[in-house]
């Protein structure tokens, strides 16, 4: 590990006055990722910004209805919040599909929007990542590439974004408020992640020195019929092979406005608003779901051994649409594992 600066702020200006862009500086809160990516050596801050006392530890009402998350509040708060379970309950589900209580409970949310892919070559600094270094090659592409993108990738980086609750804010269309000298922005999540193109290093559209304050949730009807299936090796602490996040509006069993995020499968949460848009005004039956997974699927593209992914992301897609129709009351997180010698 190298060495480093350290300090402590206590505002948001003192933080944002401590950042020089492009100087090696990182915020940290949790340091789940952070410290990790330090220790295997693939990130080396010049001076790191301790955020963990600035006042974003809230979840604040909206005057609309919806909520805000401050940036610092716990996955694991976020999660137990009763009013994110009432009126967010798939953020709820997949925020607790991931990592492990421990993780959670030190997690943030902003941290959350910011960890980085678990890409085994991207961690194994001896081999080259044109993600951790511009330039030098992507050794997923020819090498072992089971948990890689099937989609929107280049020929640069076929790395996947390892997070839970970026697939469940994606469907819910939510916002992220940053911050930085010269004032205030908000994102629309669909623009935060990045795909890789020719610069897989730069995962999200923050500008140099910005900090994100809070992730806005709009107010929506999908709190009564949603699901969350995370597909993996294991049950516990692993991340997707392929992840579905749906919420259907219905109205008499027919489809008014629905929600669809996969995870796993690309640079960022992946969503297709053409097969959203097909399922409005369609009834609740499992061929219309598998018409809406064949357009969500047809321009996947596998490599030679996660090509599974394409059958396997299909098939989830209509287990949770299905799920989410029949979801009538609060059930138990459920999970589910991928048999580890599957035929490719």
């Amino acid at each position: 590990m190298n060495r480093f600066s350290y300090i402590q702020s206590n505002t948001v200006a003192e933080a944002l006055d401590e950042v020089v862009p492009n100087d090696g500086s990182k915020f940290i809160a949790g340091g789940t990722n952070l410290i990790d990516l330090m220790r295997a050596n693939v990130e080396r801050p010049a001076h790191i910004i301790d955020i963990t006392h600035l006042d974003l530890h809230t979840i604040k009402e909206m005057e609309d209805g919806g909520l805000q998350l401050g940036a610092l509040v716990k996955n694991a708060d976020t999660a137990y919040n009763e009013k994110v379970q009432s009126r967010y309950p798939l953020l709820a589900k997949a925020i607790l599909a991931g990592a492990s209580p421990q993780l959670r409970n030190m997690a943030t949310d902003g941290g959350n929007l910011l960890q980085r892919t678990r890409c085994y070559y991207f961690y194994d600094s001896a081999t080259p990542c044109n993600k951790r270094s511009p330039g030098e090659g992507c050794s997923a592409i020819e090498g072992y590439n089971r948990i890689h993108a099937i989609f929107g990738t280049s020929d640069h980086c076929i790395a996947t974004h390892p997070s839970d609750m970026c697939v469940a804010l994606a469907a819910l269309s939510a916002k992220v408020h940053v911050t930085n000298k010269e004032g205030k922005r908000e994102i629309p999540f669909s623009e935060f992640h990045r795909l890789p193109g020719d610069t897989p290093h730069i995962d999200s559209n923050l500008k140099p020195g910005e900090l994100i304050t809070a992730i806005e949730l709009p107010v929506n009807n999908f709190h009564r019929h949603y699901q969350y299936i995370k597909v993996r090796d294991r049950r516990s602490y692993a991340f997707a092979l392929v992840s579905v996040a749906a919420a259907l509006e219905l109205e008499n069993n027919v489809i008014k406005s629905a929600r669809i995020a996969l995870g796993g499968v690309a640079h960022k949460p992946w969503r297709n608003l053409e097969a959203e848009s097909f399922l409005s005004g369609k009834p609740t039956d499992e061929s219309v779901f598998k018409i809406v997974a064949d357009m969500i699927l047809k321009d996947a593209k596998g490599f030679k051994y996660n090509s599974f992914k394409i059958e396997l992301a299909k098939r989830t897609i209509v287990r949770a649409l299905t799920e989410a129709k029949n979801r009538t009351a609060s059930e138990p997180l459920d999970c589910y594992t991928y048999n580890r010698h599957e035929k490719t």
